[in-house]
């Protein structure tokens, strides 16, 4: 439910810088489609057919999703860190490079 959140609100985001926001999508859709499948598999009881140590590929899955999600807070925080640097368009305009709405966004992706 949370990575679907957060793949919501980074969506709804202009993207300042692609390649930081770009690493946080890929973590929050990644981890979306493969905890649907790790849920799948319990579901259908593909779990009892699959001679597999259960409790230790779910230890493994959920610790390598948090240290991605981790890795991907913090780009998506750096990124909210940016919201008062100013972008310049010409030499008599100036517009911060997120929105308010964008940087409330920006906010909630993420907490």
């Amino acid at each position: 439910v949370f990575g679907t959140i957060v793949w919501i609100l980074v969506a709804s985001t202009q993207i300042p810088l692609p390649l930081l926001q770009g690493w946080v999508m890929f973590v929050a859709v990644t981890a979306w489609c493969l905890s649907i499948v790790f849920l799948s598999v319990f579901l259908f009881g593909y779990a009892n057919r699959i001679a597999v140590n259960w409790n230790q590929a779910d230890f493994i899955f959920h610790g390598a999703t948090f240290v991605f999600y981790f890795g991907a807070f913090l780009l998506q925080a750096a990124t909210t860190s940016l919201h008062y640097l100013p972008r310049k368009f010409n030499s008599t305009t100036q517009e911060t490079i997120l929105s308010g709405r964008e940087y409330n966004i920006s906010i909630a992706a993420s907490v």
